[in-house]
């Protein structure tokens, strides 16, 4: 595994870029600082490589970056309503930095953090891991909690996310990556014409603050419904009130699933022209398909390419957003002794 130096934080850490290749030439750039994806170079049907992954070429992007690219999100993926939640008779008050709510961790999450980084290469798959201690009362969250991430790159052209964490005093935990997809390669155009498979029959409507409703509703009749294949852009525009609070698509599908712990196939993305395929397996109850609304163009991107409004897709595994706040939700709650752990494969392919 190549290892060399991506930068100095403003605090004077240093930030290392690590290089997974395969034998089949698919590369994965991360970086210790945020646990991000800053490159993922994958082949189209004619075996030409591109990067796939939207980001930033230095260190002082992904510290000045408010959109989350490529990044581990924790303690608490997505939103939770109001900064705060009760938790055995305790309310916590977390920071508010999405209006009214608390986004992806607080206004320093664990994007926002430089992790350390060990080489555990085995079997001929390169493996990067990940470790970073939150203290107590970090953000607002309770207990001190040991987070591991394992960046796998298989044989199969696989990107696989081993996700575990244990503390020492009952939390909530909702771990995620962030990255943002453009299967035609980063910076080449908006996403519109890719499709979307979402194998799931249901999902969680948000109210104007995108915070789940606590229904569970069907896709079906709804532009929502992506059980068939459908382009980004064929429905976006819909009149539809769910798209139109959130300017598209930003919402959580729940997979359908057998088994707690099994990895499910949850979404297939298809991108026509390169004829590049990603699908997207896991072990978590939900799945946030964002279809990058907030992107403006304000972003300068890697070799300068400007990222405008939906230039990325993001298909973020995770357990529902604003869990804490809803008691018939999957439970996001972590206690003493238990072992928090999640899996999430991104798998690439072309035809």
């Amino acid at each position: 595994m190549k290892k060399q130096l991506f930068g100095k934080t403003r605090e004077g850490g240093e930030a290392y870029l690590y290089t997974l290749r395969n034998q089949n030439g698919v590369r994965a750039d991360i970086t210790n600082y945020g646990g991000a994806i800053v490159n993922l170079l994958v082949p189209d049907r004619a075996g030409k490589l591109a990067d796939v992954a939207l980001g930033y070429d230095t260190l002082a992007g992904y510290e000045t970056d408010k959109a989350y690219l490529g990044a581990i999100i924790g303690r608490f993926a997505n939103r939770i309503a109001h900064g705060r939640f009760t938790l055995h008779g305790v309310t916590y008050s977390l920071p508010r930095n999405n209006g009214e709510n608390s986004l992806h961790g607080g206004a320093a999450g664990f994007d926002k953090r430089l992790w350390t980084a060990n080489d555990i290469s085995g079997n001929g798959a390169p493996a990067l891991e990940l470790t970073y201690l939150s203290r107590d009362g970090e953000e607002g969250y309770p207990g001190n909690l040991s987070a591991k991430i394992v960046y796998t790159l298989t044989s199969q052209n696989e990107l696989k996310i081993d996700y575990s964490a244990a503390t020492d005093k009952s939390t909530v935990v909702n771990l995620t990556n962030h990255s943002y997809f453009n299967l035609a390669g980063q910076g080449e155009d908006d996403i519109l014409r890719h499709g979307v498979t979402i194998h799931a029959r249901h999902f969680t409507p948000v109210n104007a603050s995108l915070i789940p409703t606590g229904e569970i509703r069907s896709v079906q009749g709804t532009p929502l419904d992506f059980t068939r294949m459908a382009t980004i852009g064929s429905r976006i525009s819909a009149d539809d009130q769910q798209l139109k609070l959130a300017g598209g698509y930003d919402h959580n599908w729940i997979p359908g699933r057998e088994s707690d712990r099994a990895l499910v196939l949850a979404a297939k993305v298809h991108e026509p022209v390169s004829g590049r395929v990603l699908e997207v397996l896991t072990s978590q109850p939900g799945i946030q398909f964002y279809s990058g609304n907030f992107l403006d163009g304000t972003i300068c991107g890697k070799q300068g390419k400007l990222y405008q409004r939906r230039y990325g897709f993001c298909l973020e595994t995770q357990h529902y957003p604003d869990s804490p706040n809803h008691p018939d939700f999957p439970s996001t709650e972590l206690q003493p002794g238990q072992h928090y752990r999640e899996t999430t494969v991104f798998r690439f392919s072309a035809r």
